[in-house]
Parts: C-alpha cells; sequence; structure tokens
C-alpha cells in the first residue's frame, strides 16, 4: 500500500501501535521467558517506565519523544500486556489514555502526508485537500468522523456545525490528530482488555511494583483528573463513600451511582468529566454510561436536571455511612458540600 511507503521506522517507533509495527515485533518470533535474559533488560525496563510515567506524569510523557527506535518498537507492546496484567481499570485506561495524548501532540508537527498515512493505518476513507487556498487539510467520510467525534461535547464537533460535501467531513490538521488520538485510545484500551496468561516471575515482578506504585498514587492520580472547581474534601461523607467505592474500580448500586452523578452535576462537574470517573469500573460501558449521565444532566430525555436525594432516602438506601457533625444539622448533600465549602473559607481567611 502507497501510504506504508510514507513512512520510516522513527515514524513506527514514535507509532509502535501501528499495524505494520506489530508485523515486525511478530515476525521476531520471541517467546514470553526470552525477555527476561539480559538482552531485553532495556526494553523491559522502558515498557515499565512507560506506564509508570502515564502515571505519574502526563504531561511529560505527553511530549516525551523516542531515543532509540528499536527499543521504542518493542517496548509499547510489552508495556500494553504488563499493565492489562495488572488489572487495575486505573492504570489501563491511564496508560490508554498516555499514549493516545502522545500521538495526538507528535502528529502536530507532522506533514499531513503522515497524518493521513496513520489515519489509513485504522482504515479511515481520507483524502488530502488540494485547494491550497482552503482552511482544510482533510476530507474524512463522515462514518469515520462520527465514529470518532461522537462522544465529543464541543459544539464544533457536531455535524451540523461542520462542513461537509459528498459524505466528506473536512478537516484542519489538528482537528485530524484530536480524532486520531481518541481512535488510538480506543485501539489500546481494547488490547488492554486482552486476557493476560501466566507471565515469568521476572515480568511480574515489575507488574507488582506497578500496582504498588498506583496504590500509594492512586488518590493523587484521581485527584488530577477531577475539575480544580470540584472540592473533594467538601463531599458529604456519603458521597465521599460511592466515590471511592467507583474510584477503586467496584461497582456501586443504581441509587448510589445515581446519587453521586446528580451530585456532580450540580456541583459544576461536566458529563464527560463524570463518565471518565466511572471508566474505572469494571463493567464500564461507555454508551450506557452516558446516556444515563445525560439523562440526569437534563441533556436527554425530559431534559430535566436533576438533584441527589436527601438524606433520609439515602439512610433507607444504605447510603449513609459515618455522619459526622455536619451530617446531623442538614438534609441535603448538596447542603452539606456549600456548608463545608463556607467553612473552608471562613478558615482560609483566618489564617
Amino acid at each position: 500500500m502507497e501510504w506504508k511507503q510514507v513512512l520510516t521506522k522513527s515514524d513506527h517507533a514514535k507509532y509502535p501501535f501501528m499495524s505494520e509495527t506489530a508485523e515486525h515485533v511478530k515476525e521476531i518470533d520471541l517467546e514470553i521467558n526470552e525477555l527476561e535474559s539480559e538482552d531485553f533488560n532495556r526494553i523491559l525496563n522502558k515498557a515499565e517506565d512507560r506506564i509508570e510515567k502515564a502515571l505519574i506524569d502526563l504531561p511529560a510523557y505527553m511530549k516525551s519523544r523516542p531515543r532509540d527506535d528499536e527499543i521504542e518498537i518493542f517496548s509499547f507492546p510489552i508495556a500494553v500486556m504488563m499493565a492489562a496484567a495488572t488489572g487495575d481499570q486505573l492504570i489501563k485506561r491511564r496508560y490508554a489514555l498516555a499514549e493516545a495524548k502522545r500521538v495526538s501532540d507528535m502528529l502536530k508537527d507532522e506533514r499531513k502526508e503522515k497524518v493521513m498515512a496513520i489515519a489509513k493505518n485504522f482504515n479511515w476513507k481520507i483524502r488530502l485537500v488540494e485547494d491550497i487556498s482552503s482552511p482544510y487539510n482533510f476530507a474524512l467520510h463522515f462514518t469515520d468522523f462520527l465514529k470518532n467525534a461522537t462522544e465529543f461535547r464541543d459544539k464544533k464537533w457536531k455535524l451540523v456545525n461542520r462542513l461537509v460535501l459528498n459524505g466528506e467531513v473536512y478537516l484542519t490538521k489538528s482537528e485530524a490528530s484530536r480524532l486520531l488520538e481518541e481512535e488510538v485510545r480506543r485501539h489500546i484500551e481494547e488490547k488492554l482488555s486482552t486476557k493476560v496468561g501466566s507471565l515469568p516471575q521476572g515480568i511480574m515482578d515489575r507488574v507488582n511494583r506497578l500496582k504498588q506504585l498506583v496504590s500509594e498514587k492512586r488518590g493523587e492520580i484521581q485527584l488530577e483528573e477531577v475539575p480544580r472547581s470540584v472540592v473533594i474534601a467538601a463531599f458529604p461523607p456519603c458521597i465521599k463513600g460511592v466515590y471511592d467505592t467507583i474510584m477503586s474500580g467496584r461497582s456501586t448500586s443504581h441509587i448510589g451511582r445515581f446519587a453521586l452523578t446528580s451530585f456532580l452535576i450540580n456541583i459544576g462537574m461536566t458529563v464527560d468529566n463524570i463518565i471518565d470517573l466511572f471508566r474505572s469500573v469494571s463493567d464500564f460501558d461507555e454508551r450506557m454510561t452516558r446516556y444515563q449521565v445525560e439523562h440526569i444532566a437534563g441533556v436527554r430525555g425530559s431534559r430535566t436536571k436533576y438533584i441527589p436525594p436527601r438524606c433520609g432516602t439515602l439512610r433507607t438506601h444504605g447510603i449513609c455511612l459515618s455522619p459526622d457533625e455536619i451530617c446531623k444539622k442538614i438534609r441535603h448533600p448538596l447542603a452539606y458540600y456549600r456548608r463545608k465549602l463556607k467553612k473552608a473559607e471562613a478558615t482560609a481567611k483566618q489564617v
């Protein structure tokens, strides 16, 4: 295929998810036990480092660039294997996101031909816009556009707001890069959902180190992903309990999900941020979650924005846990949040 000729070995190191890169790795025909030999130590170190950086320093990882093509190419599938082996939803979600954002950042500096070549790796129906006076660089078939832009909330991604001619959506290079970011994220998440068999002890030691790292840093990582306008420290105990359950990757009751979602909607968290929180749960279904969150937010169905149940209702359903002194003075989770914020503001002024 013509598009494959556009890409060099260095490109495959930058974009190791490419099908041609996977074929190259497959041709080496490595046995899993061979990875424990001294010869592969640098590759294992790099694979572990990819995941660690994604967890604790996402902005730096996004800006990082390959230094050794061969190590970069081989470390990617091993990193995917190690992340999958942790069985931790936060690790898997964060790693897929980091790799996808890194790709998007690198694509901004690429020639249009390379962006198109990478898009064609995913079988996109895409072509270059030849008119040099046009502000657009690509024309993409609307089905490929919708597949990746449907979940974006910004109005500019709505099909009715796009230039569409003969079934093609016109895109700038930046917009194409953003759509590819979403494609790559889903592609890696799909690979991470694959069940991993028995691994050599040396690799499992690395997997366990990553699990220990996220165990120690989970709170910081989750806090980093929550908008600054949301103050977790002011959550009432009932909501904080459900929130912690979700963040640990465990499921909760329907009333628990409703209480948390409606609470977060009413304190200013966006639909997309809330959906991202639920990605940690093992039975996460994006389409269903989006439908439910948007319904509660009032952007679907009856267009009614719901508020959380009152404290009495939460007690009845066993959601009210470890009530504190403020709980005794209020009857609603949102009242608790407002009072806790005011208390924190008053304390800050006294300091």
